[in-house]
């Protein structure tokens, strides 16, 4: 099947109860970045299809949550195999929904079917434990429990990769899941999810549409947790609303990730770090570096390798030769340009990029852009791009740089590019970050949470951390032999009386 084959047949559909359904909400249009062309159709779910959907998630995970770990990762392990089956086709519809390179996308791919794999296995690792007794000759232990139906809110970023890291440990844990992604990256999540048929239908949903479609499935009385990852004020309104309800969340709220050059590093490997860190994926990447504080001593070397290895970065279709697609949508575009312009109108130099390209006169590309003698204390330096800029900050020392690093009110990410131990144990101890990378930037780990600190989010995902994020903890005691306890039962002993007792 062609992607545009594909993204036909699945125009105005969702996928409830284990069938791909026509949909009776209205039609969203679908652009491709990179052409400007209408590719298809989102449905914006009704309510009627959300309450159906919920209804059907209940009834698969009360079933799902006795099936024995064996079996389960049996399960996932095969829905991994049919995910890297479907890997060129999946690729190919995301590049064209939202914009990044086929690499890029063919890479998230893989990265999603890894996921799968690793919550298949670590799931039947531990359930629960046993305690040291607090009583002779009792049995005090604890079990994990699923939490019910899970609700996953995406972005259009890493619209699969973020599935699979929450889903694949909801699943292993017993949940059910109800999937509400983008809009700018539904369809490709619909093809994709088809790997998921092997499982009980109703197990895993998807229903689409806009934030009316979020609200709803967030308050509904039927779903039990919430993962989200998007905007802060979006991701508050959700904190917010679960905690009236008393319903687990996961929040992942994006960042504004610092990256620290110091003089003992080596100078060009830590510019092409910085040129991946900020443009990678057009620079919409949650944990993208997105302010830079670099070293006087290294500053202006620093400034000459970032502005090359910028310069040398390809831009344009994302099935063609190149290192950097185009934003998202249009109004990712116009959200960025404004940010931009005014960070250049207020005095930050630009040293490369800046404006968008003139080879291309269709698709919302911009080039990668680098921006020189920053002032800390500029917006740019303080609230999300999320998108492809570098504006640099010099620095005097390693103590100005980690005061910098954590003034932000986001703490996800932060990397550090040194050679001198002190500096890279200093840094680990002392940046406020959920993640530190020193000499390693944006990498994951399957078996490492992932997560972020202060207004980036709530929880984690990944590694064990991951997988308890999805399950409840029960603590159990058994007295096989049922004796009664009378070291502290009624009647209390009269030795054990205020003393005095009788004459209050």
């Amino acid at each position: 099947m062609s992607a545009i084959a594909a993204f036909n047949r699945l125009s105005g559909r969702q996928r409830i109860g284990g069938q791909l359904v026509a949909s009776s909400g209205t039609a969203i249009d679908v652009w491709d970045p990179a052409t400007e062309q209408r590719i298809g159709q989102v449905a914006d779910g009704t309510a009627a299809e959300i309450d159906q959907a919920v209804a059907a998630a209940n009834s698969a995970q009360r079933s799902w949550r006795n099936v024995n770990h064996h079996r389960r990762a049996e399960l996932l392990h095969e829905v991994s195999r049919r995910v890297m089956a479907t890997r060129p086709l999946v690729a190919e519809m995301l590049t064209r929904e939202m914009g990044k390179p086929y690499k890029e996308s063919f890479d998230e791919v893989a990265w999603s079917a890894s996921a799968l794999d690793y919550y298949a296995e670590i799931a039947r690792h531990e359930n629960g434990k046993v305690l040291g007794s607090a009583v002779d000759g009792q049995f005090h232990f604890t079990t994990k429990d699923p939490l019910g139906v899970v609700v996953i809110i995406l972005p259009f970023n890493y619209p699969l990769c973020l599935l699979c890291w929450q889903a694949a440990a909801a699943l292993a844990s017993g949940n059910a899941v109800i999937i509400k992604p983008s809009e700018l990256t539904s369809l490709t999540t619909l093809q994709f999810i088809a790997a998921f048929d092997t499982l009980p239908a109703g197990l895993v949903q998807v229903v689409t549409g806009g934030g009316g479609v979020g609200k709803r499935l967030v308050e509904h009385s039927d779903t039990h947790m919430v993962a989200f990852t998007g905007g802060i004020e979006t991701g508050r309104i959700v904190a917010e609303t679960c905690g009236r309800l008393y319903k687990r969340t996961l929040i992942e709220t994006s960042g504004n990730d610092p990256f620290i050059v110091m003089p003992s590093a080596p100078v060009d490997i830590a510019a092409r770090g910085a040129a991946f860190g900020a443009f990678l994926n057009c620079g919409q990447v949650c944990a993208a570096a997105e302010r830079f504080y670099v070293h006087e001593q290294v500053y202006p070397e620093f400034i000459d390798r970032l502005v090359h290895h910028t310069r040398q970065v390809r831009v344009g279709n994302g099935l063609e030769r190149v290192d950097m697609g185009p934003l998202a949508s249009k109004r990712e575009l116009t959200r960025y340009l404004r940010l931009l312009d005014h960070a250049i109108s207020s005095g930050s130099k630009v040293l490369a990029g800046g404006d968008r390209p003139a080879h291309l006169h269709k698709g919302w590309f911009v080039n990668p852009t680098v921006l020189g003698d920053v002032a800390p204390d500029a917006p740019i330096m303080n609230d999300e791009t999320f998108g492809p800029v570098a504006p640099v900050s010099v620095v005097k020392s390693f103590d100005q740089a980690l005061v910098l690093a954590n003034r932000s009110r986001y703490a996800l990410g932060a990397t550090v590019y040194t050679t001198d131990l002190d500096e890279s144990m200093r840094a680990v101890n002392e940046l406020e970050a959920g993640m530190v990378w020193v000499n390693a930037p944006l990498l994951d780990n399957d078996a490492g949470p992932f997560g972020g600190r202060k207004q980036s989010g709530m929880g984690r995902q990944l590694g064990a951390e991951g997988l308890d994020t999805f399950r409840h903890t029960k603590l159990s005691m058994i007295d096989h032999a049922a004796k009664p306890h009378d070291f502290w039962w009624f009647p209390y002993s009269d030795t054990e009386a205020f003393p005095g007792g009788g004459n209050v």
